[in-house]
């Protein structure tokens, strides 16, 4: 065996015969663990002329060392352990602190940034900023002399509404809210606080009482004029319907000089020309006070009407009625001052409740002396109106008369016979 390889070309011509070249000097092995290595001078197809082995000669070393890189897994040098140590420490620090700050921003309306609920506005719109002339204004400023009166009688306790009327403790309220009382009543303000009040007088007619509570500086309502307002005027209407104390419902004037006659069959009755309105009114809230768009008083609750025909069953429908301010300040400023109130009377009698023929009421008598005989009206006239309002039933006469104080002068229109007519009458007070 040479130490050549006999190697032929594919399909080149054998190469020609020569001398024996020298042999190559001996290799060694030396790069026996190359992937290249094989035993080549044992191929029987080796060229004689090729060396022994491929050498494959090992990359230029680089010009300078690598960088040595770190094992992430392995341990860190003890002289970083300080520095890890207060990173560490920082962080928890800080998440911790902006924790506290995240949650003390959130629970006082957010941070910039964070998520936000509603307007970001903090000012209030107008409508919110509740004006002394708004109604929660009105509200805010009656609703101190708004009372609740608790009156023991014969059946239990009597629950009605009442406003007070001076400083030192006179409170205004309905006659049926004390009437047939057993004791003094109580009376409960609008803070909750209490006290024992009398009756000082009531005038079962008008429907208007008078109870004294011995605590003074309280605050007064302020009174307007009834005469003064208009169908449609907004108002307020304050009291304790079913007990439920502090209640403001608001509605319009509907309606001025709704000739009013209640009262049990058998019993007293009562006659007013009332104020209507829409308001929400109900049982509790007898005696509270009716206020229009400025806080003034100008009416006394007192009667609804129901479609229950049972009274206890009776609720608002929209239709609440209240007497003017006008008319229960007189009566009770005459049960202040003597006692008891004066009616007011024009000095005759209508010949029955229902409508005359043609219209308007008959006189069945004319007391003598009075004022109607004064003013020239005669029996069998038929009053056809009172300072403009229509009498339509004997009704109408007693509750608009009722109205006025005694001593006011009033037009009256009448038929007699087939000529229409105008009297002034001065009314009086009744002798009682």
């Amino acid at each position: 065996m040479t130490d050549g390889w006999n190697w032929r070309q594919p399909g080149g011509a054998p190469a020609p015969a020569g001398p024996p070249s020298p042999a190559p000097p001996a290799q060694t092995r030396t790069d026996a663990g190359s992937p290249w290595w094989s035993d080549a001078l044992a191929d029987p197809w080796r060229d004689p002329y090729a060396p022994a082995a491929v050498v494959v000669r090992p990359p230029d070393a680089p010009a300078t060392a690598p960088e040595p890189v770190t094992d992430p897994d392995g341990a860190s040098p003890r002289g970083m352990l300080p520095v890890v140590l207060i990173a560490v420490f920082a962080a928890l620090l800080a998440g911790s602190l902006g924790g506290a700050l995240g949650y003390a921003f959130a629970v006082r309306g957010g941070v910039d940034g964070g998520t936000v609920l509603g307007s970001t506005d903090n000012e209030a719109p107008a409508v919110a900023q509740r004006p002394p002339d708004s109604l929660a204004g009105v509200a805010e400023r009656v609703s101190p002399s708004v009372v609740t009166v608790r009156a023991p009688a014969a059946g239990g306790l009597s629950v009605g509404s009442g406003f007070v009327a001076t400083e030192d403790g006179y409170v205004i309220t309905n006659d049926h809210v004390v009437e047939g009382t057993s004791g003094p009543a109580t009376i409960v303000f609008s803070d909750g606080s209490t006290a024992t009040g009398s009756v000082v007088g009531h005038d079962a007619e008008s429907d208007i009482a008078v109870i004294k509570v011995s605590r003074p500086n309280l605050v007064p309502v302020q009174f307007g004029d009834s005469d003064a307002i208009a169908v449609g005027d907004p108002v307020l209407a304050f009291g304790s319907p079913l007990a439920l104390a502090n209640t403001v419902t608001s509605g319009i004037v509907s309606a001025l000089d709704r000739t009013i006659q209640s009262g049990e069959p058998g019993g007293q009755v009562r006659y007013y020309a009332a104020i209507q309105t829409d308001a929400a009114v109900n049982q509790g809230n007898s005696g509270g006070p009716l206020v229009d768009g400025a806080g003034r008083v100008v009416g006394v609750n007192s009667v609804i009407k129901s479609l229950a025909a049972d009274e206890e069953e009776a609720g608002n429908i929209g239709l609440a009625f209240a007497i003017p301010i006008n008319q229960a300040k007189r009566v009770a400023q005459d049960i202040i001052d003597t006692g008891k109130a004066r009616r007011t009377v024009i000095g005759a009698t209508v010949a029955e409740a229902t409508r005359a023929p043609g219209g308007g009421v008959r006189l069945a008598a004319i007391d003598a002396g009075g004022p109607a005989a004064a003013g020239g009206l005669k029996v069998g006239d038929v009053l056809t109106r009172l300072d403009g309002r229509p009498l339509e039933q004997g009704t109408d006469l007693i509750a608009l008369v009722r109205k006025y104080a005694p001593g006011s002068v009033v037009t009256v229109e009448y038929r007699r016979g087939s000529a229409k007519q105008t009297a002034s009458v001065t009314l009086a007070a009744d002798a009682k």
